[in-house]
């Protein structure tokens, strides 16, 4: 069976992104390697050749880590760790149980993000929002009608 996986990644912000969404959304770490957990290279094999050896992120940095939140496995990563994280082109979808709850995940997302429609009713959802978060990803926020 396949299988899709969003994989993000924070350009050196992946561990403050997953303790912002253990507190937001509840998100549990599942696993968390570093760059210097990456075995080195073997013999006189140039680092290119060993994948992640070529990596040239501060050892601490996070190499990948996976959160669960619900029942989704999110994958992520500080990856090279050159600037500001730039997420373009799609948004995660939540969706919330009642519309309680979809006020308290669209507030705790929006917390320093910026949101993009206000969290309200709509002719297809009891509750839908729009936000980006305080690292630019954007999440859409609903619950059935």
């Amino acid at each position: 069976m396949q299988q899709v996986q969003p994989y993000l990644f924070f350009d050196g912000r992946c561990e403050e992104a997953a303790e912002f969404y253990r507190s937001a959304l509840g998100a549990e770490i599942t696993s968390l390697l570093r760059f210097k957990d990456a075995p080195p290279p073997k013999g006189d094999t140039p680092p290119s050749a060993e994948g992640c050896g070529a990596m040239t992120a501060p050892p601490d940095k996070v190499m990948h880590m996976s959160m669960r939140i619900g029942s989704t496995e999110l994958m992520a990563s500080d990856g090279q760790c050159v600037g500001q994280p730039n997420f373009q082109g799609f948004s995660l979808s939540i969706q919330a149980s009642d519309a309680e709850e979809a006020e308290r995940l669209f507030g705790a997302l929006a917390d320093g993000g910026q949101v993009q429609m206000p969290l309200g009713p709509t002719f297809f959802a009891s509750r839908f929002g729009m936000v980006a978060d305080r690292f630019g990803v954007s999440w859409m926020v609903l619950t059935q009608p």
